[in-house]
């Protein structure tokens, strides 16, 4: 389906997102409900009316996401850059990269994010892990669309994990996505004032080889008019050699990250699945 739709413009794409969204509202469908629930856990602050409205335009910008890998994947890599507007601090690479210790960076599921590898991946050797799906078709499409930047993918295997040691010990860059429960080690740490299982892999890895951190994301335009990466050097203790400090560390920065445009936060995800022993599962009436 994605290859069909890539004859589309990037706004008749996001076009089509929103309409999905639209329906996926209408319809009642189980990843709005998740974002709901995840706005009212997030944003006590605020108003029933603002957490509404921020679940629907989540919605609406995952569609949008989802969508535009039509264009990502398939699209010459040249013109899926030339949708790159701006970026703001783009000399934070370069600076990390000259320390010779690799690169990490925390990518989290906010923006584009598959166009923010590639965009790395054109500038340095990248490597980043990926959670092989249930359908190996499903697998060999992601690695396709995935991997035409440049940028090598591992499996979130043991032998993946000491493939991005190796990396990052060659002075390379190390991409993860810290934002989603692990399946296995982790620790409870706060995220909007939530506990969430939250990785220990990422402060491992920034103890371990000293790699200098950055954060970026992708942020989609309005109207469809290409988007802004951003780009920032992380000083918080990420690679602190206590777990708890480390992962709250990490949170800490996205929380921060998605603050300044939530809507374009993966919302649909369970981030909060994993609660204390005792503790109820937030989403568990959306079994």
């Amino acid at each position: 389906m994605l290859r069909a739709l890539s004859i589309l413009p990037l706004r008749a794409l996001h076009g089509l997102g929103s309409a999905v969204a639209w329906l996926s509202i209408k319809l009642d469908r189980k990843d709005w409900h998740i974002a709901r629930v995840n706005a009212d856990l997030c944003f006590t602050d605020w108003s029933a009316a603002q957490r509404h409205a921020l679940a629907r335009a989540a919605l609406r910008e995952n569609a949008k996401g989802l969508f535009e890998l039509a264009a990502l994947w398939y699209w010459p890599v040249d013109r899926v850059l030339g949708l790159v507007e701006s970026v703001e601090n783009p000399e934070v690479i370069h600076d990390a990269m000259a320390e010779g210790r690799g690169l990490l960076v925390i990518a989290p599921h906010h923006g584009a994010w598959e166009l923010l590898q590639m965009w790395l991946a054109q500038r340095v050797p990248l490597h980043a892990l990926y959670r092989p799906p249930r359908w190996p078709d499903l697998e060999a499409l992601l690695n396709r669309g995935r991997s035409r930047s440049g940028a090598t993918f591992w499996p979130a295997r043991p032998s993946g994990i000491r493939a991005l040691f190796k990396a990052l010990k060659a002075g390379e860059a190390v991409g993860v996505l810290p934002d989603q429960v692990p399946p296995g080690e982790g620790v409870l740490v706060p995220f909007f004032g939530q506990p969430a299982k939250t990785m220990t892999l990422f402060g491992k890895m920034a103890h371990r080889s000293g790699a200098p951190v950055v954060i970026g994301w992708a942020e989609r335009l309005p109207d469809s008019k290409g988007f802004r990466l951003h780009w920032q050097r992380v000083t918080a203790p990420v690679d602190s050699d206590d777990p708890q400090v480390a992962a709250a560390a990490v949170n800490q920065e996205i929380e921060a990250l998605v603050r300044r445009c939530p809507a374009q936060y993966q919302w649909t995800y369970q981030r909060f699945s994993r609660r204390a022993t005792g503790e109820p599962n937030p989403y568990r009436e959306l079994a």
